[in-house]
This record gives C-alpha cells, sequence and structure tokens, in this order.
C-alpha cells in the first residue's frame, strides 16, 4: 500500500502514520527525494477501461452460475451412475432410453451423461 501526503506538514503527517504502522511490523519506504520525483501524478481513469470492466460483470457471474449448476448436475449424474453400477452388479441393468437409441447408464461417465441429455430435444 502506499500512501501520500499532501498538505502543509507533510513530514508530521508521515511520521505520525509511521510510529502507528510500526507496531503492525510494517516499515515506511523511504521519502523519495527532489530527484527522484517525477512530478505530479497525472494518471486518470480510463472511461473504454472502466466500460469494459462493467460490461464483463454479469457475463462472468452468469458463468459462473452456470459452473455450479454443471458441478450440481455433475454430483447427481454420478450418484445416479453409481447407483445403476451398484445395481448392474446385482443383474439388473439401468438404461437412458432417447429417441434414437438407448444406452446402458453404468457404462456412462457423469460428463457423458449430462451431454446426452443436453443433447435430447425437450418433450413437449
Amino acid at each position: 500500500m502506499i500512501i501520500e501526503f499532501v498538505g502543509v506538514d507533510v513530514e508530521a503527517a508521515g511520521k505520525s502514520v509511521a510510529a502507528l504502522t510500526a507496531g503492525w511490523g510494517y516499515q515506511p519506504a523511504p521519502t523519495p527525494t527532489a530527484e527522484t520525483a517525477t512530478g505530479p501524478d497525472t494518471r486518470g481513469v480510463d472511461p473504454v477501461a472502466v466500460t469494459s470492466l462493467v460490461v464483463s460483470i454479469p457475463s462472468a457471474m452468469l458463468a459462473v452460475a452456470d459452473i455450479a449448476d454443471r458441478i450440481l448436475k455433475r454430483r447427481r449424474a454420478g450418484e445416479l451412475i453409481e447407483r445403476a453400477r451398484q445395481l448392474n452388479a446385482q443383474q439388473a441393468t439401468v438404461r437412458l432410453v432417447r429417441e434414437d437409441r438407448s444406452v446402458d447408464l453404468a457404462a456412462l461417465t457423469p460428463d457423458q451423461l449430462l451431454d446426452l441429455i443436453a443433447d435430447e430435444p425437450s418433450a413437449t
């Protein structure tokens, strides 16, 4: 963190803050001399950068929500597949029936099951 002091008694303000932060284990950086100072700070906020940040926030939130939803569905698919494998060991087969084919659930991974469900046209 950089703290800049501007005003009449800059030295007193710097000493006050240094005394406070010394108790925290922080040592102040040396004060730049006139030779190393580059002049007043002329940086500003780039409106294009701020706009792009604001525009990207909703898509980032949507991506996080999609990932969280996928994780939940993947866990449930894994439980369903594990149950299908247990039933398969008991001589019962659990199959996912689609319009074009049927698939043995015990032979799928959770991601494959989710992809098959996503590819299925919704029932109307």
